[in-house]
């Protein structure tokens, strides 16, 4: 799992969704989690952080400022098994504007459901702000945090990758379209049937991936 997690924070900065030590990026563990530590910078960090679900350090590395909001995340999200936040330009753009995700476009069913939430601003590093991430991100796979940024959960390293990605991407087009009009929403229906036609799109999902 710390294999995993370096490579996934790593990643996530070589995509441009990290710079410096402004995300965090954790995944599910029998003990509670592996985190990236406190100030932690992808270039750079060493050391993981071990930390149980209430915060207990289990091996003396100081955890990101933000372990509760991931420990809220995975027992909100039980298929969870990987969490990444990020303060990625275009969601951080849309979240400080206090607006979620719509359906403007399909594919945004990728995330559980017709929209992509937007949690209150509360002070980082608080409990606050885990209690209102899980209820932004349940029943879904993302959500933004108001005047802050992003969080998503995934059941493996590439596909909460994959999922940072696409949110980022969709936040940023939707700006777009708003700064040229008002976009049209998609219906419930047609939401839905994107998500039925979604049921039997790309290769089947393989085991074991990171």
């Amino acid at each position: 799992m710390r294999e995993a997690v370096a490579w996934l924070y790593k990643e996530a900065a070589a995509r441009g969704l990290i710079v410096g030590s402004s995300g965090n990026v954790s995944a599910r563990t029998p003990e509670g989690m592996v985190i990236t530590p406190s100030g932690g910078d992808p270039e750079t960090v060493t050391d993981l952080a071990g930390v149980t679900l209430d915060g207990m350090a289990l091996d003396g590395v100081t955890p990101s400022s933000e372990w509760a909001m991931h420990a809220a995340v995975y027992r909100a999200c039980p298929e969870a098994a990987f969490v990444v936040h990020t303060h990625a330009d275009a969601c951080t753009a849309l979240a400080c504007l206090g607006l979620g995700l719509p359906a403007f476009h399909y594919m945004v069913v990728q995330f559980g459901g017709s929209d992509v939430r937007c949690a209150p601003y509360v002070t980082f590093g608080t409990q606050a702000l885990a209690d209102h991430a899980a209820e932004a991100i349940r029943g879904r796979s993302a959500c933004l945090l108001g005047n802050h940024g992003m969080i998503v959960c995934g059941g493996s390293a590439t596909e909460a990758l994959s999922r940072a990605v696409l949110l980022e991407t969709l936040c940023r087009q939707y700006l777009l379209a708003l700064s040229a009009g008002t976009p049209r929403l998609l219906t419930a229906q047609e939401m839905l049937d994107a998500r039925e036609r979604f049921k039997t799109y790309g290769p089947p999902k393989q085991h074991g991936a990171i």
